[in-house]
């Protein structure tokens, strides 16, 4: 894949350019449409369980795959749920893992992440940002308390400022993704629609991100992995 992982793209002080919204825009239908093909179309569903920017791989066209598929696990379509050990990478995690009994759900949750991080140009956990900014969640809530979304917006694209209103609007896309309760979240063949125009986003909405077990890396530590001793180390392959 040409283009490498969509890391490289999208946080400011790494990307080799500064992607313009329809790209951007492309980029994350591609990964809904990639995982909805996955829970859904395949003999068995296959539940990713490290969706992430460094997992998905962008070719000569920005064409975007999700890729990866170290800590997959298959679901027969009879089963509603599965247990599991938690895996994947801080940040991404859902709040459910917890329980250790985990749905295609988890996805959906990391998905609203990759999404946040792709309009707003940053990291989920950045700690270059002033202290109460370093999670890219509790901004997103007190954005969204204040009214302020707009102000997420990747303010080093010139074409990002000039789509606000469409970023904004996709960001409550990210919020549905990102509901703390999984029944509430989306399937991702319903999102796809969303992008699509064919549906509309949920409206009542819940906003509180402020999860204590929301997980961060290690100070100083630059490497992309699990810190909970029952998971797997987690980086690109």
């Amino acid at each position: 894949m040409s283009n490498g992982s969509l890391d490289k793209w999208i946080y400011h002080g790494v990307r080799e350019q500064i992607l313009e919204w329809g790209c951007r825009k492309k980029i994350t239908l591609d990964i809904a449409k990639g995982l909805a093909y996955l829970h859904e179309d395949c003999r068995q569903k296959i539940v990713h369980l490290d969706i992430k920017p460094q997992n998905i791989l962008l070719d000569n066209d920005f064409n975007a795959k999700v890729s990866d598929f170290g800590l997959s696990k298959l679901i027969d379509k009879t089963q509603a749920e599965v247990m599991t050990t938690i895996k994947g990478t801080p940040g991404y995690i859902a709040p459910e893992w917890w329980s250790s009994i985990i749905t295609e759900k988890v996805d959906v949750y990391s998905f609203g992440i990759v999404v946040l991080e792709i309009l707003c140009g940053r990291k989920v956990f950045d700690r270059s940002q002033p202290e109460e900014s370093w999670h890219l969640l509790f901004v997103f809530q007190k954005c969204w308390e204040e009214g302020t979304l707009l102000d997420m917006v990747d303010e080093h694209s010139e074409d990002m400022q000039v789509h606000k209103t469409e970023v904004v609007e996709m960001m409550k896309v990210a919020a549905w993704c990102l509901q703390r309760n999984f029944k509430r979240r989306p399937s991702m063949s319903t999102v796809v629609k969303v992008f699509e125009g064919v549906m509309d986003v949920e409206m009542n909405l819940d906003y509180n991100f402020t999860d204590p077990r929301i997980q961060e890396p290690a100070a100083g530590d630059k490497k992309d992995f699990t810190l909970l001793s029952s998971s797997l180390l987690s980086g690109p392959r």
